[in-house]
């Protein structure tokens, strides 16, 4: 009986590597060391049969080398995953980021929260493991002070827009804002408590975000805790139109940005606006259509009206679009039910009474307002937008098309908040904290574009591409690189990003 060392084809293409004996003229497998898919991986997977069969005493005997007495397992020298890093650098410098800010460090800081979001101390945890390698804490400290004394926000914002605009002008952004808070007690000049909507009563701050219709990051600007959201919307827009020397775009915004003055100052800016209307007012702007048509309305109807804003010499008439949805109307219902039947629980005493919706006090006796309830119910689906775009140049619908376009803000503070963990912040400057956010900025750009570009989450897309690394093995002094094959989702996601297939 003898052992050798035998390479076998595989379905794959691949090269499996196995010890085997023969007997009797009959072959039969020891060991399967495993399989190569290129010549590196080969040459590794060889030499470690070959040490197995001779228990280290064998010579080193590949073409490309000088035979030399072995007397050491191959050790592994070195390992980094090259493949997500070149991918996520190409997407750096792609984006135009690497020209606008030539600062390693910062590269380094992007993209690591893209791959693994943490502190700014265990991001270099996170670059030892990518196989980067990693700036000391104190050259972290001096890049966020210098990000903030150079204006690299600004530089980066520029980079954004020529990036969104390689294909034409902007003809729609989109607007909102959101609050991060932090684990502090204190409140400072920025962290402020404010109105949250999760009810918090930790110092906040507002950040207000304008992207593409398709959720590209433009702008990202934070605003005291404590200030109203309606009053965040012109110092975004006005710094976009001055930065890029735009005049001509329509901006989308919900509901909460909605006020007479807002709307005229946007219209005096030259902008055109899309802003989502309260609905409490949809029985008087829509008073002439139900006295013609009943109340009837049919699943995807839009209706207009007109309506005077503002007052004095501030008053002006906006045009109204109302939409109904079928789908809409049953999920208004179903959440209405649910409030009339907490309403009917306080006022028979089963519940005690709260901010509850439809609760109705006369004196110490409580009860539900079922005039209240039936307004709402007639209510039901439909949402009202405010625009100063004439009908003869955008239709109802295509008002409503326009609007619904805001889920794509909504998605980037989503990802800025759980898969690059913009929240909760620990900084307690202010610089400290911009800079904070121009990270998130940026990574928030590089994962939008990668995510449009691959198809992939940006969450699967790291996930599938991080375990590919390169791997060194020193084998008698020689070192060869071993490199893991790209299979299933990774070979997907690359050959997406081949130069030869993309296009983003």
């Amino acid at each position: 009986m003898g052992l050798f060392v035998r390479k076998v084809k595989t379905a794959s293409g691949a090269t499996a590597v196995q010890i085997a004996h023969t007997r009797r003229g009959k072959q039969t497998i020891v060991e399967h060391i495993g399989s190569a898919h290129d010549d590196a991986q080969l040459a590794v997977l060889m030499q470690v049969a070959k040490e197995k069969i001779q228990a280290g005493q064998l010579a080193f005997d590949l073409d490309a080398l000088t035979p030399a007495p072995v007397t050491a397992s191959p050790t592994i020298t070195g390992s980094r995953s090259r493949v997500l890093w070149d991918v996520l650098e190409a997407a750096y410098d792609r984006l135009g980021f690497g020209t606008a800010v030539d600062n390693e460090v910062f590269r380094k800081l992007v993209l690591a929260r893209v791959v693994e979001p943490t502190s700014k101390a265990d991001t270099i945890r996170v670059l030892d493991e990518l196989g980067v390698p990693a700036p000391s804490l104190r050259t972290i400290w001096r890049t966020l002070a210098r990000c903030v004394e150079q204006g690299w926000r600004d530089k980066l914002s520029q980079a954004a827009y020529a990036h969104a605009t390689r294909h034409g002008a902007l003809s729609l952004v989109l607007y909102d804002v959101t609050t991060l808070y932090f684990e502090a007690e204190d409140e400072d000049e920025l962290r402020k408590v404010g109105m949250s909507k999760e009810r918090r009563v930790d110092p906040q701050i507002l950040v207000g975000l304008l992207v593409t219709p398709d959720g590209f990051p433009l702008e990202v600007h934070e605003f005291e805790g404590n200030t109203a959201e309606t009053v965040t919307l012109l110092p975004v827009l006005r710094a976009f139109q001055t930065r890029h020397d735009v005049d001509d775009v329509v901006v989308v915004a919900d509901a909460g940005m909605l006020s007479a003055a807002n709307l005229n100052a946007l219209e005096d800016a030259g902008f055109r606006f899309i802003v989502g209307s309260r609905i409490s007012k949809a029985p008087y702007d829509l008073a002439e259509h139900f006295d013609k048509h009943g109340g009837v309305l049919h699943d995807g109807e839009t209706m207009e009206s007109k309506r005077v804003m503002g007052t004095g010499q501030n008053a002006r008439e906006r045009r109204v679009v109302y939409h109904y949805s079928a789908k809409r109307d049953r999920r208004d219902n179903h959440t209405l039910d649910k409030q009339v039947e907490r309403a009917e629980k306080v006022a028979d005493g089963r519940k005690p009474l709260k901010k509850d919706r439809f609760v109705k006090l006369s004196g110490t006796r409580r009860g539900v307002d079922w005039a209240l309830v039936e307004r709402a119910r007639e209510l039901a689906g439909l949402k009202g937008y405010v625009t100063n775009i004439p009908a003869i140049t955008m239709t109802g619908n295509e008002v409503v098309g326009a609007y619904h376009a805001l889920f794509q803000v909504e998605a980037s503070f989503r990802m800025a908040k759980t898969d690059l963990r913009a929240r909760p912040m620990f900084h307690h400057q202010h610089d400290s904290i911009h800079a904070h956010l121009t990270i998130v900025f940026t990574a928030l750009a590089v994962a939008r574009h990668l995510q449009d570009a691959t198809g992939f989450s940006i969450r699967r897309l790291v996930r599938a591409l991080r375990p590919l690394r390169d791997v060194t093995v020193n084998i008698a002094g020689h070192e060869i690189t071993a490199t893991t094959p790209a299979e299933g989702d990774a070979a997907a996601i690359l050959d997406s990003l081949d130069p030869a297939n993309f296009t983003h």
